[in-house]
């Protein structure tokens, strides 16, 4: 059993990692108690907990509010990272972080795998997550897991899943975009994941962790709506068809070339459907 220190742990993701978890001791620390963006104050918590991981799940995830929320942005996404890496380093314990698709252009329609460099982010959220990446291995720390995951969904918090059942309960007809591409991600099998961090002695590095398989927007509302035996009809269209302040890519598929691969994202949406409709 392994003392753990969890950031972000209200989030949609930090939910799923406090009961995936739950057979260490884990504290949970939310942000009105510890500012990650603080060194002293992350320093003083560390002394206290003594932990042997370090986890970071909170990040400021609005997408479309990081282009003119920079400033917010920046310091959650890009140095908050850093100072947490810096205490780690400080305190010996492992770091544990989560990362983003965002972090590549979008320009490989083959995707991207652990190994390939990021290259000009097409967003400022994107930008600031690779700034935090960059920021944990400047901080010359050695024992570090940086987990890059993408589109995800589960329970306490906004998420495609929930928007689209949310629109069938007064829309027949929906138009969902059909250019950009992703491997939906069930927070709940990440966490699961998330576990073998820190009960395995997996190497050190950067890792990629996405339910199997990929899909457009547009696919993953009409397997939405035909697993839950929904009568909408959904109509691809353009990413320029509904602007938004945020650019996002195109090609945004990260390939798992390390660990054991997570199940399908059909099966887990199968899953995830099951807990809201029971």
């Amino acid at each position: 059993m392994s003392t753990l220190v969890l950031f972000g742990g209200n989030g949609m993701l930090g939910q799923a990692l406090q009961q995936a978890l739950s057979g260490h001791t884990l504290h949970v620390l939310t942000h009105h108690e510890v500012d990650i963006t603080d060194a002293a104050a992350v320093d003083r918590a560390l002394q206290t907990i003594r932990p042997d991981y370090l986890i970071n799940a909170a990040a400021y995830t609005k997408v479309d509010d990081c282009e003119t929320q920079q400033e917010l942005a920046l310091r959650s996404n890009g140095l908050a990272p850093g100072i947490l890496a810096v205490a780690a380093k400080q305190h010996g314990c492992t770091l544990i972080h989560f990362s983003t698709d965002y972090i590549f252009s979008g320009t490989k329609p083959e995707g991207y795998q652990e190994s390939d460099s990021p290259d000009q982010p097409v967003n400022y959220y994107g930008q600031t997550k690779l700034a935090g990446e960059q920021a944990i291995r400047a901080a010359g720390l050695k024992e570090y897991y940086i987990i890059r995951t993408a589109w995800l969904y589960g329970a306490h918090g906004i998420n495609f899943v929930d928007t689209m059942l949310t629109l069938a309960k007064t829309k027949s007809q929906l138009q969902v975009v059909n250019d950009q591409h992703g491997s939906p991600t069930y927070t709940v099998d990440l966490a699961v994941a998330t576990k073998q961090f820190v009960e395995q002695a997996l190497p050190y590095g950067i890792y990629h962790l996405t339910n199997t398989g990929d899909c457009t927007w547009y696919e993953f509302a009409t397997e939405i709506f035909r697993q839950a035996k929904l009568p909408v009809r959904v109509e691809p269209c353009t990413s320029a068809a509904f602007p938004r302040p945020a650019k996002r890519p195109t090609y945004s598929i990260l390939l798992n070339t390390k660990l054991a691969p997570l199940r399908p994202w059909q099966a887990a949406l199968a899953d995830y459907l099951s807990t809201v409709s029971g």
